[in-house]
């Protein structure tokens, strides 16, 4: 018995990098932006969850810089001791105003906000209702909570109904959890239906928001604002690694709530804290997006555009509203093929393959920001016909 027998097993990498088609760890030696320089090559990238275009912004740069003059490169503690600065405590107070809750919690990354959240919140005497379609992050939260957790089936209202009634009723609480917009399918969780149903079987909600702030609503607060159910959302959590240009996240909720996070989460209060220049970068970029929500507006302006000429030339897509938009290319081989054909051709996309998605139903998994061109996501769009054109005859 050896625990280091399993690393030795390395087939299917070792295949894609023979094939030259391994999609992976390609390196970056430019500003994430619509056109990125990608291993010496020229890549417009539709790939990046940087949906406001704001991780190039010169004043979040600026932002990140000062910060670092300040207050220096890191905090060296967590927020529970010596950790804790005064723009923590600024992103905080004007995350929650944005949000319309009466409490923000700032973590150090966005899967450490679910860890952080839901084993919190929940434990050996509660329920959690997730999503089957939910973030890794979410599923990791609810295993370390203790809780019982019930999975339903993917935006099933009947499933998760039926769930709902299993529950005994003897337990201490119930947290429905679910992605606001999920990561893959770009697809927007059923959210009045599942807010109804907390309602009759007494549940909490809780929403990962991570794809949706900035994204959805008319000033980009998110899914909850999109449906106009801000005041029946528990709790949110977000991050800041995607519309707000830099890397952290948080829960949005009642003070009380957040407060017994606070005091409660060991993924809180035992992490350092959030660095000040990724919090300096966050508090600007929310600061631009409460003062520019045409960025929204744009943003689905082009994910429309780039949805609509895919649909015309015929390409099977995953149809939807947001930013994130997957192509079907069925197979893993055609998906990995067809990741390499296009990164030669200076377009960079993401491969979704088994066993994140089921057998026979790989993606390449696209995703736009407001500061793309027309003319970017046409010279886009040519290579992808002609990539899915070639990778027609692919087998396995």
């Amino acid at each position: 018995m050896d625990l280091f027998k399993k690393c030795e097993d390395k087939e299917r990498i070792n295949l894609l990098k023979e094939k030259d088609i391994y999609p992976y760890f390609h390196m970056l030696t430019s500003k994430q932006a619509p056109e990125v320089t990608m291993e010496g090559k020229d890549i417009i990238m539709i790939g990046s969850n940087n949906y406001l275009g704001l991780t190039s912004h010169p004043e979040v740069i600026e932002a990140g810089v000062k910060a670092i003059e300040k207050y220096g490169s890191g905090c060296s503690g967590s927020r529970f001791l010596n950790g804790t600065l005064d723009i923590h405590i600024e992103l905080e107070k004007k995350l929650a105003a944005f949000l319309h809750k009466e409490d923000v919690v700032t973590f150090s990354t966005g899967f450490q906000s679910n860890l952080g959240i839901i084993s919190g919140i929940t434990g050996r005497t509660d329920v959690i209702l997730c999503d089957r379609e939910n973030h890794a992050s979410i599923y990791d939260g609810c295993r370390l909570s203790f809780a019982k957790m019930l999975r339903y089936n993917h935006s099933d209202m009947h499933d998760l109904e039926e769930r709902l009634k299993s529950v005994d009723t003897s337990v201490s609480g119930i947290l429905i959890v679910t992605d606001g917009v999920f990561s893959m399918g770009g697809d927007i969780a059923k959210l009045p239906e599942i807010v109804a149903l907390a309602k009759k079987y007494g549940a909490r909600v809780m929403v990962d928001d991570a794809h949706g702030l900035g994204v959805l609503g008319e000033h980009g607060r998110g899914t909850a604002e999109y449906f106009g159910l801000e005041d029946e959302v528990d709790i949110y959590m977000g991050t800041f690694s995607k519309s707000l240009a830099s890397i952290g996240g948080y829960m949005a909720a009642k003070h009380d709530v957040c407060e017994y996070v606070r005091h409660n989460s060991r993924p809180f209060i035992f992490s350092a804290s959030l660095t000040p220049a990724n919090a300096a970068c966050a508090l600007k970029s929310l600061e631009i997006l409460e003062r520019e929500p045409q960025r929204v507006k744009r943003l689905a302006e082009l994910s429309n555009y780039m949805r609509t000429n895919l649909k015309r030339e015929g390409i099977d897509i995953i149809d939807g509203t947001t930013p994130i938009i997957p192509i079907y290319t069925y197979t893993d081989l055609k998906t990995f093929a067809a990741c390499k054909l296009l990164f030669d051709r200076g377009v960079y996309v993401n491969s979704v393959v088994s066993p994140a998605t089921p057998v026979g139903q790989s993606l390449l998994r696209t995703s736009y920001m407001a500061t793309h061109t027309e003319e970017q996501l046409d010279r886009a769009l040519v290579q992808i016909k002609a990539v899915l054109n070639e990778i027609k005859n692919i087998e396995e």
